[in-house]
Formats: structure tokens, sequence, C-alpha cells
């Protein structure tokens, strides 16, 4: 079993419960299991600023599917609940990402772990901490050093539960 950590997103539609939609949906597979949940977090959108605002959770699980069999569950939960990748960084229904995956590394033109942007996201980086507070990067770098490190431009708040 590997210990992966999931980060999911929405801005369109019923957002809390597309992201409940998307966690239950990983709840019901037999090679997943979802052993934390952090809060809900609210945040202004990075890249393409004129949409809606995000709501933003991260769920660890522990699976015994390979990286790209968990991606492709991932893809396959997001289709089902209406995401459309039609822009980058556009609106979406549910977004699913591996933000880690164990202690891989992969620099692959289908899946990037650690997640690319991760260091870059206080929406990330803050629901993944209160998840596991000792999470730590493949080569060693504890997550929270990445949060302090973080500047304080980007607008987060935690808002609810899952």
């Amino acid at each position: 079993m590997a210990r992966a950590y999931i980060g999911l997103g929405s801005n369109v539609g019923d957002r809390l419960e597309n992201l409940s939609a998307g966690v239950k949906e990983l709840m019901l597979v037999d090679d997943v299991v979802v052993v934390g949940k952090s809060g809900v977090y609210d945040s202004e959108p990075v890249g393409l600023k004129d949409q809606p605002d995000f709501l933003n959770a991260v769920v660890a699980v522990e699976t015994t599917l390979s990286p790209y069999e968990l991606l492709s569950l991932l893809h396959k939960i997001e289709l089902a609940h209406g995401r459309q990748r039609i822009t980058r960084w556009g609106p979406r229904t549910l977004d699913m990402d591996i933000l880690l995956y164990g202690d891989t590394e992969l620099d692959d033109p289908k899946l990037l772990v650690p997640h690319p942007r991760l260091k870059e996201r206080r929406f990330v980086l803050e629901p993944l901490l209160e998840v596991d507070p000792e999470v730590k990067l493949p080569d060693g770098t504890p997550v929270k050093r990445l949060l302090d490190e973080l500047g304080g431009d980007q607008a987060v708040w935690r808002s609810g539960e899952l």
C-alpha cells in the first residue's frame, strides 16, 4: 500500500457537493482507502482570474493502485462529475490532482509527482498540512517549511468541512 495525497478543487455549481461527491467516489473503490480529510478552504482563482472563487480540500489515501492507475481513476471521477478540460486553469466542477504518492518522483508527460505547483499554492499546502502536519516531499523537505516560505499574497481561508 502507498500513501497518496489528493488535492480537490471546485468553482462551478454546488462547489461543496462537488468536493464531497469526489471523496465519496474515492471511498467506493476497493483499492483506495481514505484515511484523512482536510477541512474545506476558499481561495481566489490562480492563473485565470476572471472566474468564481474555488473551494479546495485534500484527502489522504492508502492505495494499491499505481500512480498512473490512480490518475486514471481521478480523471474518471472528474468526468463523471462534469469536468471539461477546455481552458487551462479555467472553471471546473471538480478537479482532482495527485499531490504526493509515497516517496515517488515522476517526471513524465502524463504525470508529474510531486505536483509541480504544490510549493506555490497556499490553498494546497494548508489543507495538506491539516491532514498530515508531518508530511514531507520525497526529498525529505517538510511541507511545513514550504508553507512558511510562501509569501502572504494568496487569500485562503478555512470555511467548512467535507
